[in-house]
C-alpha cells in the first residue's frame, strides 16, 4: 500500500500528485521490473506475467522510446544544457540510447519518468476508455 502526496502548487492552483520514483505512472509494475523486462531480463525476474504481457510492455516501451528521448532533451535545453546528439547508428539498443542521456545504470527508468512526469509531459493511453461509438 502507498500513500501518494497531493500538493497544491501555489502559481497555478492546480493540485498535483507526488510519484515516487519506483512507480511509472498508469503501469502496474515498478519501475525495476520493467527496466528488466525492456532489458530482456525477465527470465531472472519473479513476476507473474505471461509471454504476451512481456510483449506488450516492450511494445509500449519500444513506440515511446522517442518520445521520452524528445522530452529529455527539451528539458535539459529548458535547463540549459547542450542537447544531446545520438550517434548515426541505427543499431543501438534502447538501453544504448538512454545511456546518451542519462547513466544507464540501474534506476535508469525513474531517472526518466520523474523529470517527464514532473514536467507536465507524461503520455496517457486511454485506449482502454475510449469506446467504439466516438
Amino acid at each position: 500500500m502507498l500513500i501518494i502526496r497531493r500538493l497544491r502548487c501555489t502559481h497555478c492552483r492546480r493540485i498535483h500528485h507526488e510519484l515516487p520514483d519506483r512507480l511509472v505512472p498508469y503501469k502496474r509494475y515498478e519501475s525495476a521490473c520493467i527496466e528488466r523486462v525492456v532489458l530482456k531480463d525477465s527470465k531472472s525476474l519473479d513476476i507473474a506475467m505471461d509471454e504476451a504481457t512481456l510483449y506488450r510492455m516492450r511494445s509500449w516501451f519500444n513506440s515511446l522510446l522517442p518520445y521520452l528521448l524528445g522530452c529529455l532533451n527539451a528539458i535539459g535545453i529548458r535547463l540549459g544544457q547542450a542537447p544531446v546528439y545520438e550517434s548515426s547508428v541505427s543499431s543501438q539498443s534502447a538501453h544504448q540510447r538512454i545511456g546518451h542521456y542519462i547513466s544507464n545504470s540501474p534506476g535508469w527508468l525513474a531517472r526518466i519518468v520523474r523529470p517527464i512526469a514532473n514536467s507536465n509531459l507524461w503520455v496517457h493511453t486511454r485506449s482502454a476508455f475510449l469506446s467504439a461509438n466516438t
